[in-house]
């Protein structure tokens, strides 16, 4: 994604079935659960850029003795900086009777990060500071083990502000409005509230107060707990969770918007955001690794019991589509087919923009992320080769001369590298008109592939705001003095605000809105604007389920084909003298490329929850009004 946006913060889970010596003597290490943990965090570091962090517990810990430990980091390396704490630490307290790293009750007994039990976090920020109080994971602290909570997530809530007025109302006082804080103190009620009925009920029995401890803990029912908890959300979200007796769970929102999976044996269960992660961590096959669905939640107990329940109705499935097309590695082996499908989506428009003219186009890709996609464009472009030499040796008289056989066959696209990203370059400086200048200078491009001639086809992930394109590639590409550049995007136009997770909260962030309200104004239809104002003013305040996303209409008046060529003319610098044409993938050709993923709010302003419609209303009103904010 040539356009730098945020991406999605990740979860990693890990709880060990069997006793620590167990994984001493098969796996030779004490550390196992670290070890693990720091393998799932690692392999998702590109789902964290600005901080990280991980808590254990350890279970079945005497009183006095601390069973929860935390490690955060908002560094520029957090998970090195987190698990080389955690490593040092241990040396530490070991020191040089090097017997204890094999003495497990000495090593929880006197050692952080020694549980059963691991959670980690890698934190995107979209909204709020980026400082280490607002990274992952949030403890809620209490003296009653059964009490204490340990929270971690990838969510954005749209109703933040209605559940907060609710926490407030049953008499809380939270210190933040946050969705954290709000998720964190809302399941904390109820469980609390749990606690309350189970400690009554077991009193009524004669219990002693000691004794209704460990009933309480035997006797929680988290699946009720967090069913009452999310009644009332409103948004994407996968949330993992420590209770302190032991119990923990991880759950995935009723349309699946954000991706969860897990891994299940007689020694341990994994969960993750993302699916490869589980395999090359504990090199499993495919087929062992579960998608945890919409709306339910995966429960392991105290006990190592597992429960796998849905906590609400699930809805209609609306897993979020740009998962697939950028977010999540291209190593899980659909993913990588479906961006590879993505491509070759792209080849009959790239085609027809160029006139079928492979001999003086020249194809490639930026940013590295679009190998995928370009690979399957590639490979499409020379099924239509193959498609025209058949025809053409058909056509010979006698089966053709040498010469004649020759050069039919030796059609094919030409594909070059043509700009490198130079990792040394940093863009400090701040001024604008320095800063551009050295932005155009962040790629080398490869001189002498292309000719004065040539259509250069390049192959992006997406085009958001195409400030990037603008400010630095187009330019970048016009050196090397193609007749017309042509940038390919395998994500169709994003039109709308993302509330579940992206950094894409405001409308004027987007090209294509720029492009369709420019259109708007030039043919003199200004009305549309002035009416999609006041019918979002006209629902301000609105039950959000009665809210309708009447930004729709700003669009409805132009093809996409219209939308597209305005954008390339919007994003074309004055002094750049190629020709600049925009191909966007087609919202059929996404859904027919990754079917399971039908999340597409993004770009046809379809939201799976009605707070969504909400949100988008928000952002114009906000657009309208000169507000330069989030609408939620």
């Amino acid at each position: 994604m040539s356009d730098a946006i945020k991406h999605e913060c990740g979860i990693a889970f890990l709880r060990l079935l069997r006793p620590q010596e167990f994984y001493l003597s098969k796996y030779g290490t004490s550390t196992y659960g670290v070890n693990k943990l720091y393998l799932l965090m690692e392999k998702q570091h590109n789902r964290g850029q600005d901080g990280a962090g991980m808590a254990s517990l350890k279970l079945g810990v005497e009183p006095g003795k601390r069973y929860i430990d935390r490690y955060r980091s908002n560094g520029s390396n957090p998970i090195k900086e987190i698990f080389s704490g955690i490593y040092s630490h241990i040396d530490e307290m070991v020191g040089d009777n090097s017997s204890r790293l094999r003495d497990i009750d000495w090593l929880k007994s006197h050692v952080s990060y020694t549980g059963e039990v691991f959670m980690g976090h890698l934190r995107y920020g979209t909204y709020g500071k980026n400082d280490i109080n607002s990274v992952h994971p949030f403890i809620r602290h209490n003296n009653w083990m059964t009490r204490n909570l340990v929270l971690s997530g990838n969510f954005n809530l749209t109703n933040v502000h209605e559940l907060f007025d609710n926490l407030v109302n049953v008499g809380q006082h939270p210190v933040e409005t946050t969705d954290t804080i709000t998720v964190m103190e809302k399941i904390g009620h109820f469980l609390d509230r749990e606690n309350e009925s189970l400690y009554k009920k077991f009193k009524e029995q004669g219990y002693s107060k000691k004794e209704i401890s460990g009933l309480i803990a035997s006797h929680l029912d988290v699946l009720k707990i967090i069913s009452r908890s999310a009644k009332q959300w409103d948004g994407g979200y996968t949330i993992s969770g420590m209770i302190g007796h032991g119990d923990a769970f991880v759950m995935r929102d009723p349309s699946g918007i954000r991706p969860a999976y897990y891994y299940k044996d007689d020694e341990v269960v994994v969960a993750t955001s993302e699916r490869p992660v589980i395999q090359t961590a504990f090199n499993v096959s495919v087929d062992k690794i579960h998608e945890i669905e919409p709306g339910h939640l995966l429960i392991v107990r105290q006990n190592g019991d597992v429960i796998y329940e849905p906590f609400q109705e699930p809805g209609e499935r609306r897993s979020c589509s740009f998962e697939r097309i950028y977010f999540s590695r291209g190593t899980d082996r659909d993913i990588y087919q479906e961006r590879k499908k993505l491509g070759k989506a792209l080849a009959n428009p790239i085609l027809k923009k160029i006139n079928h003219n492979l001999e003086n186009s020249v194809f490639s890709y930026i940013p590295n992320t679009a190998s995928v996609a370009f690979n399957g464009l590639v490979e499409e472009l020379n099924n239509f080769c193959d498609n025209v030499k058949v025809e053409k040796i058909k056509s010979l008289k006698q089966g053709g001369t040498e010469d004649e056989l020759r050069g039919i066959m030796s059609l094919r696209p030409r594909v070059e590298q043509v700009a490198v990203k130079d990792a040394k370059m940093r863009t400090f400086i701040t001024q604008d008109n320095q800063r551009d200048e050295l932005v155009a200078h962040v790629y080398d491009v490869t001189y002498g592939v292309v000719h004065e001639n040539d259509t250069l086809v390049v192959v992006d992930d997406s085009i958001v705001r195409g400030t990037t394109l603008k400010q630095s590639i187009i330019r970048i590409l016009d050196r090397l003095k193609p007749a017309k550049i042509v940038i390919a995007s395998s994500a169709p136009q994003i039109r709308y605000p993302d509330c579940y997770g992206i950094d894409m909260a405001k409308l004027t962030d987007f090209a294509a809105f720029k492009a369709a309200v420019a259109l708007l104004k030039e043919k003199n239809m200004h009305h549309v604007i002035h009416e999609v104002y006041r019918m979002c003013k006209s629902q301000e305040n609105e039950p959000k389920e009665n809210v309708v996303n009447h930004v729709k209409e700003i669009y409805k008046p132009f093809t996409a084909v219209q939308i597209s060529e305005k954008i390339a003319e919007i994003l074309k610098p004055a002094n750049v003298k190629a020709k600049i044409e925009i191909v966007y993938q087609s919202i059929e050709d996404l859904h027919d490329a990754c079917p399971n993923d039908n999340g597409d709010w993004y770009f046809t302003g379809n939201y799976p929850t009605s707070g969504g419609n909400q949100v988008v209303n928000k952002s114009f009103i906000n657009y309208i009004e000169g507000r330069d904010q989030r609408a939620y």
